[in-house]
């Protein structure tokens, strides 16, 4: 398996934990490192994608909003806001990253760790929400 996909289920696993226990990013990073089998995984990626989902939380959550389908933020579940969370950070921040990638991964992990059928709704959110980002 490619190591930034693997680096992407650690971050949507990571990130879920932090969204539950609230606790402090550097102690949820520490354990799920220490926890987890991290072979294969991009580990500096991991890392981007946990601590810039944290830093930019406000600004992502601000651009995936408006497409959330007349649902709040609260009302979605764990795992979709995590991914939504990863995705739209890549959408802003890594550029590298083109955005059909983005969309993909969004929805492989979804099918991973969603709800069922919950990966056609990321689908949509994130159809909405790519092209007011970028263009590509």
């Amino acid at each position: 398996m490619n190591p930034r996909r693997r680096a992407r289920e650690c971050a949507v696993q990571a990130i879920y934990s932090w969204q539950v226990s609230k606790n402090d990013l550097s102690d949820v990073e520490v354990s799920f490192m220490a926890e987890q089998d991290m072979k294969g995984v991009d580990k500096k990626y991991f890392r981007e994608l946990l601590n810039g989902v944290a830093l930019n939380t406000v600004e992502i959550d601000s651009k995936m909003e408006p497409y959330l389908n007349e649902r709040s933020l609260e009302e979605l579940g764990q795992i979709e806001r995590a991914i939504l969370r990863i995705a739209v950070y890549e959408l802003l921040k890594r550029e590298d990253v083109p955005y059909k990638v983005v969309i993909n991964e969004a929805i492989d992990l979804t099918k991973t760790f969603g709800a069922e059928d919950s990966h056609k709704f990321i689908n949509g959110v994130l159809d909405k929400v790519a092209p007011t980002i970028r263009t590509r």
